[in-house]
């Protein structure tokens, strides 16, 4: 998948022009990419048009005018889109009280580790996070609400997703859910394992 560049952020000016088309893109889009585990717990999968809404909207808020700004932000976001043969998903706790909060963070410790795709052939394909996000993100007593997770798939792998059916698992001591991937949603997912962006 086409990693971003500089050239392809917008300038301000430009960018709000097009904000509002680009934001009922990215709002059907991310319907599409978006698999429900269960009440909290959401993964987005990301890819280059997801990731250039990103940058786009971190440039707007933080108001950066510098093409060295940009590219750092580029830079980031860049390590979320996926490579060949890999699907790359922003796992996010969806929790809305300070409550419920202090409730899971605590309990989901590790809740990264424990996200799979299994396969028609009950083959898994589990989540990894960078060495820089296990730093920053793991603790021992709470987790983080939002985790970046990349799928990695060997050819056979993805011979077996393209057949369905295709199930995502969190399989935590404290959180069990299994979602089998709608049409949609496998064939995008399809597509970013076949690098059809």
């Amino acid at each position: 998948m086409r990693k971003l560049t500089v050239d392809d952020i917008r300038d301000m000016r430009a960018y709000e022009r097009e904000r509002d088309d680009l934001r009922r893109e990215i709002i059907e889009l991310k319907r599409v990419r978006r698999v429900s585990l269960g009440p909290i717990v959401t993964l987005v999968f990301e890819n280059t048009t997801t990731m250039r809404w990103q940058v786009q909207e971190m440039a707007r808020a933080e108001r950066m005018l510098r093409d060295e700004q940009i590219a750092h932000e580029v830079a980031t976001y860049n390590d979320l889109i996926p490579g060949p043969g890999e699907l790359s998903a922003t796992l996010m706790i969806e929790l809305t009280s300070e409550l419920a909060l202090r409730e899971w963070l605590p309990k989901l410790v590790g809740i990264e580790r424990h996200v799979q795709f299994v396969l028609a052939d009950g083959s898994r394909v589990a989540g990894c996070v960078s060495e820089e996000d296990e730093l920053r993100l793991t603790r021992e007593d709470v987790t983080a609400a939002v985790h970046f997770l990349k799928f990695r798939f060997t050819d056979e792998q993805i011979d077996m997703f393209a057949r369905g059916p295709v199930h995502v698992v969190v399989d935590h001591p404290e959180y069990d859910h299994d979602t089998v991937l709608a049409p949609e949603q496998h064939e995008q997912l399809l597509g970013d394992l076949r690098d059809l962006s």
